[in-house]
């Protein structure tokens, strides 16, 4: 890093994996940056409520009689923290002590941890490395993430204990060894590839991936329950939810929010994420930690 007449210079950024990214698309995001003051504005937002009140969402599945759980796996879910301008960082104080408060089998990530810079992502992770759930702690990259160095978020996430899953199964350990969390790339951004996210998985398929359109990248792979983040809900929304300003994707409009049945397949839980896109402000669409026990 070079330093000039009090600013830095930071060392020229890796070239971003996002297929959609462009120099356009960083400039925007510096004038936000200097238009919400650095953060200010997030702070203030945050402590007038609006940035939502954390809750917890719950959610079960029941397997099959033949592949029943010798217990029930607790899981938690928690994505699109968009650590840096638009969400205070207390919000991720409230999150973790939520997971705390949940005890979960195990932890799972679903993108978009930053927005900006890669190195955003620090301020998550001694909460990430404060959770000890017995399972492990798995995650997959967002868009945002692919328009900067995930690389160097991998590289954070797994100093904290977490193992990233880009197009690859991971198997948990015994009593849960029947169960496998499939994490996929993101489905547009990034290079989602079906046949490798799930192969080697066990008989019991957890589905992991950043946006609901992730679903247009399986190649007949079967899973048990999806988890998705990527459309907050909308972040602002009518008092029953619509959002003003659907999502992206043709499938994060009609799945924009709750626990969808997928044709031949298991349910998907699309969660509205932690944090805040765009404008540091959320109405009608309260972050939220999904819990979701299988059986």
């Amino acid at each position: 890093m070079h330093y000039h007449a009090g600013f830095y210079f930071s060392n020229p950024m890796p070239s971003p994996r996002s297929k959609r990214y462009s120099r356009i698309h960083h400039g925007l995001e510096s004038l936000l940056d200097l238009a919400t003051l650095g953060g200010l504005v997030s702070a203030l937002s945050y402590h007038c409520g609006l940035h939502g009140r954390l809750g917890v969402t719950r959610y079960s599945v029941a397997l099959p009689a033949e592949r029943r759980l010798h217990r029930p796996l607790k899981i938690a879910f928690a994505s699109d923290f968009h650590a840096g301008r638009p969400t205070h960082k207390t919000i991720f104080d409230d999150l973790f002590s939520a997971i705390a408060a949940e005890q979960p089998d195990v932890l799972l990530l679903g993108g978009d941890y930053v927005t900006g810079p890669a190195r955003h992502a620090a301020v998550l992770c001694p909460g990430l490395a404060a959770c000890k759930p017995p399972l492990g702690k798995f995650a997959v990259f967002g868009n945002h993430d692919l328009s900067t160095d995930d690389q160097h978020i991998a590289q954070l996430f797994e100093g904290a204990g977490v193992t990233m899953l880009v197009n690859r199964a991971m198997t948990l350990a015994a009593p849960f060894d029947t169960v496998s969390v499939c994490g996929m790339d993101d489905p547009w951004t990034g290079e989602a590839d079906g046949n490798a996210g799930f192969a080697g998985a066990a008989a019991t398929r957890i589905l992991l991936v950043h946006a609901p359109d992730g679903l247009l990248m399986l190649q007949g792979q079967r899973y048990d329950i999806g988890f998705a983040g990527h459309t907050h809900g909308g972040q602002i929304a009518m008092p029953d939810g619509t959002p003003l300003v659907m999502p992206q994707g043709p499938l994060s409009r009609p799945f924009y929010y709750g626990r969808f049945p997928v044709r031949d397949n298991g349910d998907l839980i699309v969660s509205r994420g932690v944090g805040c896109s765009g404008i540091p402000v959320r109405i009608n669409a309260d972050p939220e930690l999904v819990i979701c026990t299988v059986q």
